[in-house]
């Protein structure tokens, strides 16, 4: 008995290695099946397949909301703030429905600095022809011809257009955080004239055409008969179509190419244009610049491009969370040495308002914003950059007599 369980086992060890074999080869075709199928498979286009089409309203009326007393957007039938997530598991709908909206935004900020503030565009480039892309900034009535004072605001990189900080804080906390417009009331009360840039406005979108099928050519190198190319064509196209359209054809967004604003393709380009062809050329004797983000890198471009202009002109640059860096710029000692004469950063950090931080670089002195926040940098320090304004006038060129100050004094 023994024996011939003994004489049994080889042949029990060769049929299990064996029966292994083939389930390992059976789960390794249905691995190779699976990830050739998850190949084809684009998960993204998978996840639109159920996708409402994106169209979207064109005013604030029809998305339903509105700026209420206090600047807030408010749904005007509920009363409640904007929400992003209009429809679960769509975050792409959710995303172009809030971009078609900040586009309104946009709009309506332009609407605020012409009306409310009184301001004009000025188009760029200067000496543009009819058909060449353009963009604009905006000047109150006495930008160029102020004697006395001028202030210039420069934004940061992004969505955000002329008049704005932050389209976030636009939408999720007011018009006054996210806007430039306190600053431009601030500025006029206290007899500044006023250039608001436009630093990404740097190219015309257009749609591009549709591109035609390639004609295949009739007489192609093959060894295979003519008919069987063309089963075996047929073949391919219908599995093709069989396995996508179990998938519903996501929608296609438009292809667009970008055509350069001539000498303002970069917020860099953008600065320097507008310093050589309309701040050099103002009268006010005493220049005074705020650059929140990339709008302190671009400063810092302009220095490096202009730095006599520049010193001889300004009095004073309030950065808030400025993005430039002295070292990777390659800035002069003697740029360096103006910065700490003429320039203080106001940066997000816990600290309270105005307390000095510790330098990064040999720069310009660093103060808190009294926020965290990146984008609130601005807003928080609307005062402190007023005062700091004030304090770098020559004597005599302070505010006049009676002038009104914002609420937030």
């Amino acid at each position: 008995m023994l024996s011939h369980l003994c004489a049994a086992i080889p042949v029990l060890y060769i049929l299990w290695i064996t029966m292994a074999q083939v389930t390992g080869q059976e789960d390794r075709e249905k691995t190779t099946a699976l990830k050739d199928l998850l190949s084809r498979i684009d998960l993204d286009e998978l996840m639109k397949k159920d996708e409402p089409p994106f169209t979207f309203p064109k005013t604030l009326e029809e998305f339903e909301y509105a700026f209420n007393e206090y600047g807030q957007l408010r749904h005007t039938n509920t009363g409640e703030p904007f929400v992003f997530n209009a429809r679960e598991d769509l975050h792409r709908w959710n995303q172009k429905r809030y971009e078609a909206l900040g586009e309104i935004i946009t709009q309506y900020v332009y609407e605020l600095l012409e009306k409310k503030c009184n301001m004009t565009k000025a188009i760029l480039p200067v000496d543009a022809t009819g058909d060449e892309p353009t963009s604009f900034i905006y000047l109150t009535p006495d930008a160029l011809s102020n004697p006395s004072k001028l202030l210039v605001l420069i934004q940061g990189s992004g969505v955000v257009r002329a008049g704005q900080w932050a389209r976030r804080l636009i939408i999720n906390q007011d018009l006054d955080s996210g806007t430039q417009i306190p600053f431009i009331t601030r500025a006029m009360e206290e007899n500044y004239g006023v250039m608001v840039l436009n630093p990404n406005e740097n190219y015309l979108e257009v749609e591009k055409p549709a591109k035609s099928s390639p004609l295949s050519s009739p007489v192609e190198l093959s060894d295979e008969p003519a008919e069987k190319r063309e089963r075996k064509d047929d073949k391919e196209s219908k599995k093709k179509r069989e396995f996508y359209e179990k998938y519903r054809n996501p929608q296609k967004e438009t292809e667009t190419e970008r055509i350069p604003i001539r000498e303002n393709g970069s917020s860099e380009e953008h600065v320097l244009y507008v310093w050589d062809h309309f701040v050099s050329k103002a009268a006010a004797k005493n220049v005074f610049i705020m650059a929140h983000s990339y709008g302190g890198l671009s400063f810092v471009e302009l220095m490096i491009q202009r730095e006599m202009q520049v010193k001889n002109r300004v009095c004073a640059v309030a950065l808030t969370d400025s993005a430039h860096n002295i070292w990777l710029q390659e800035t002069s000692k003697g740029t360096q040495d103006w910065m700490q004469q003429h320039c203080c950063n106001w940066v997000s950090s816990p600290e309270p308002l105005d307390t000095p931080l510790d330098p990064m670089l040999p720069d310009c002195p660093r103060v808190s914003a009294g926020t965290e926040r990146h984008e609130l940098t601005s807003w928080m320090s609307f005062n402190s950059i007023f005062r700091f304004f004030m304090l770098a006038l020559p004597v005599g060129c302070g505010p006049a007599a009676g002038t009104g100050h914002s609420s937030r004094d």
